[in-house]
């Protein structure tokens, strides 16, 4: 089996900062951060106000009173980057924090399962638009490398850069500007000074004498980047539990508003689940209302599937669905997601012949959804059990039920009375209840005189449990040659003997298709 190419992705978080506390598709009102009460970063909104880096905040209030301040948070800017590592483990096992809110991916070994480079750029930049990013990226052999793409990217307005091979690497990289190489901040103005612009001049440049002037780090970095040099990575660690917790801007009182903020969750928890090999078979979404005096218990969102799965598409449809139907009593602050069952993740299996039908995981998603829109309660599938009494064996239970429950209701059923070998035809419609038919010239009658069509099967069971029943079956026709169940009771010779001027009771149980 040949060997996965070498290639890297560096996703970058130019507006970091903003989106930390403003998702992008949120509407902008003009959200300004501030650190030592200057501006450190700002929304486009506040830019065409008129508002600039380094401004104090008197100066924003007089040209943008409306705008939105937030006190920078590095804590919380480091929630929002984890946040974003955590969703790309859809993608690869080896992801990695890097300077300047950025986030480093080995992508080689991923590129026949998505597709190639570009249905996975695809993919990735969906996943950042669900969480609320935005995002430049690089593609490169080394990481470095792509780190340096990415910011390229970002300096000059493009969503990303790449090289994919490494005979090309030094054609690509040599053009950039030195200024983006973070090791070479603290010589920016000297390396000015000197007239060396671009990385291709930074190498040129004698290696000893850059060491002796600017240490190991700017030499170090530019061979990092130009593949001549191993970079150790410290991967992204994975909890052991899955517990994410979303904080809203502002109260929401419509369910279905909560999509949105759930779907940032739902990516993470998919990362989470792809990097344990895990699946989910129950999700739990807890929605927060008001805290302090008058606080209020939080809200429970279950969804249950019919297949284990860690497709946070999926579970979105599903959530939707749910969220659909809620009425919320009072607004919401904040969600919290929980994986409540987990089970190992199965691996995928094709078929050469498939079905027309679909496969079993896509007729397990429409039974999943259709739970979702109707409720459980609705929704309902057979649970034979092995029972002589057809009101007993025809069994229904919710289609989501546990299927450990219901394999441990069959097996005790079957222990109290065993399946026959052989048993006659049973009508595909068993009435509820049965219906009580005449007696006309020692015949039954439902709608004209029913003609009998098979031998009697008699039926003796439930002594075990005190609900006897002593019954002889038979398969009748009617005149407009519909094809039922039916039976009469047999009694005892006493009975007998009590009801010997009575008529024969017979009922009708059900009809064949």
């Amino acid at each position: 089996m040949p060997k996965p190419p070498v290639l890297w992705l560096a996703v970058h978080l130019p507006l970091l900062s903003i989106e930390t506390f403003q998702p992008n598709w949120l509407a902008d009102h003009g959200t300004v951060v501030l650190d030592k009460n200057r501006v450190v970063a700002l929304s486009n909104y506040a830019r065409a106000a008129g508002v600039q880096l380094g401004m104090r905040s008197g100066s924003v209030a007089m040209l943008l009173p409306e705008a939105k301040l937030r006190q920078y948070d590095a804590a919380q800017e480091q929630a929002t980057l984890q946040r974003v590592a955590l969703a790309l483990l859809i993608y690869s096992p080896q992801v990695a924090s890097a300077e300047q809110a950025s986030l480093l991916m080995n992508i080689g070994a991923s590129l026949r399962l998505f597709g190639g480079v570009r249905q996975l750029r695809q993919r990735v930049l969906a996943s950042m638009a669900l969480l609320g990013v935005s995002v430049t990226l690089g593609y490169a052999p080394s990481a470095g490398a792509a780190w340096l793409m990415a910011h390229a990217a970002s300096a000059t307005g493009r969503r990303g850069r790449y090289c994919l091979t490494a005979r090309r690497l030094s054609a690509r990289l040599d053009p950039l500007p030195v200024r983006l190489l973070a090791a070479a901040a603290p010589w920016r103005d000297w390396l000015q000074g000197i007239d060396c612009h671009d990385l291709k001049s930074l190498r040129q440049l004698p290696r000893a004498g850059i060491q002796r002037r600017c240490g190991k780090a700017l030499l170090a970095s530019l061979d990092y980047a130009y593949g001549q040099a191993a970079e150790l990575h410290q991967w992204l660690q994975v909890p052991a539990e899955f517990i994410a917790y979303v904080e809203l801007p502002e109260r929401i009182e419509q369910a279905e508003a909560l999509l949105n903020y759930a779907q940032v969750l739902l990516q993470q928890l998919s990362g989470w689940l792809r990097a344990k090999q895990l699946a989910l078979s129950q999700l739990q979404l807890e929605l927060e209302h008001e805290r302090g005096r008058l606080a209020v218990a939080p809200s429970q969102v279950m969804i249950s599937l019919a297949e284990p799965t860690w497709q946070a598409e999926h579970l979105a449809r599903l959530l939707k669905e749910r969220l659909a139907q809620l009425s919320l009593a009072t607004p919401v602050i904040g969600l919290r997601l929980h994986a409540a069952q987990l089970v190992a993740m199965q691996a995928p299996s094709a078929s050469l012949f498939p079905d027309p039908s679909g496969s079993p995981q896509q007729q397990h998603r429409l039974l999943e959804l259709l739970v979702a829109r109707l409720g459980s309660e609705n929704i309902l599938q057979t649970q034979p059990l092995a029972d002589y009494r057809p009101e007993v064996a025809n069994h229904w239970i919710a289609a989501l039920q546990s299927q450990s429950k219901a394999h441990s209701t069959t097996h005790n059923a079957a222990q109290l009375a065993p399946a026959p070998a052989a048993m006659m035809n049973r009508p595909s419609w068993l009435l509820a209840t049965p219906i009580a038919l005449e007696l006309r010239q020692h015949r039954p009658y439902y709608r004209g005189a029913l003609s009998i069509l098979s031998p009697p099967e008699r039926i003796e069971a439930g002594w075990w449990n005190g609900q006897l029943i002593t019954r002889d079956y038979f398969i009748a026709e009617t005149s407009e040659h519909l094809r039922c169940w039916i039976y009469h009771e047999r009694i005892s010779a006493a009975q007998q003997a009590e009801q010997a001027n009575e008529a024969a009771v017979w009922y009708l149980h059900g009809w064949f298709g």
